[in-house]
């Protein structure tokens, strides 16, 4: 049976699995609603891998993107915001219903890993991987390897000030981790969707938004004008402090046309230097990401 690797994207609603063969193409893929308990989470991925691997024809390694993290000391999952998942033992028990070893890793890094890999941020020594949603998050790639940090943490960009605030946006709204003015609570999706409807009193989705700023509507333009700085201006601090080469833009927010362009040409404004070579790009592999970045979780030789 031939050797290829299996990625699982465990989502808040949703569980997907792909196996990824060893040229990038994916050859099989399945989904199914996200259990809310934990056993049935389990018993979901181990049914969802036997199918899947059943179906391509392979015996295959198994990476896990999930909305959280595996704390190296206590092994357990923490940060996740499918709160089944936090303080279990995910990694150790999905090993056990597999009958092999499985890595388990936070979504945005698997994000990051895949547009580092075989993607828009292909050829990058750093890559900063961002993820624009309901929430904001964000993965580094260095080398071909993901950066974790020593608490877990590194990429969480979404959770520090919103930099060069004016006297409008301070301090802020609050945020659920507890501070007021996180970048997440500007650039969110949500938050674009709030901002148009407070200057024109009308509830518009992101998309509708974007649609009307080009049919003319000036709150529209308006809204996504303050947006595309507000985001340069949070990722220029990323450029300050990591120097990325590439930044790979994901999540819903990025569908926007030309946010990237906007954007790259809004960071120049806030970054110490004269020049800035750092690109900004939408993702290659769009909803795709993710799970492939799990699946990249294990290299080509893995026994």
């Amino acid at each position: 049976m031939r050797r290829a690797r299996i990625g699982v994207d465990l989502g808040g609603t949703k569980i997907e699995a792909i196996v990824l063969e060893n040229d990038g193409t994916i050859s099989a893929r399945e989904r199914v609603a996200t259990p809310k308990q934990y056993e049935a989470t389990l018993d979901a991925i181990a049914s969802l891998v036997g199918r899947i691997e059943s179906k391509a024809g392979v015996s295959a390694t198994v990476g896990v993107g999930i909305p959280g993290a595996v704390s190296a000391e206590s092994r357990v999952v923490k940060n996740a915001n499918s709160v089944w998942l936090n303080g279990r033992p995910l990694e150790d028990d999905l090993a056990g219903v597999l009958e092999r070893p499985v890595r388990v890793m936070n979504d945005a890094n698997c994000f990051a890993i895949s547009e580092a890999a075989d993607g828009a941020g292909e050829g990058g020594a750093t890559v900063f991987g961002v993820i624009l949603g309901t929430g904001v998050g964000g993965g580094i790639v260095v080398r071909g390897r993901a950066l974790e940090g020593a608490n877990l943490i590194a990429g969480e960009w979404g959770h520090n000030p919103l930099p060069w605030m004016t006297a409008a946006e301070h301090p802020g709204i609050a945020c659920y981790c507890g501070r007021r003015g996180c970048i997440e609570t500007f650039v969110c999706g949500p938050r674009f969707e709030e901002a148009y409807a407070s200057r024109s009193g009308v509830a518009l989705s992101a998309a509708e938004i974007v649609r009307a700023a080009d049919s003319g509507d000036a709150a529209a333009a308006e809204t996504l004008r303050e947006y595309e700085d507000r985001l340069a201006r949070a990722l220029a601090s990323v450029v300050n402090v990591l120097d990325p080469d590439v930044i790979v833009l994901g999540g819903g927010m990025s569908n926007i046309p030309m946010l990237a362009d906007a954007v790259k040409a809004g960071v120049p404004r806030y970054v110490f230097s004269d020049v800035v070579r750092t690109r900004v790009v939408r993702n290659a592999h769009g909803d795709s990401s993710g799970v492939r970045g799990a699946a990249w979780l294990w290299p080509l030789d893995a026994p």
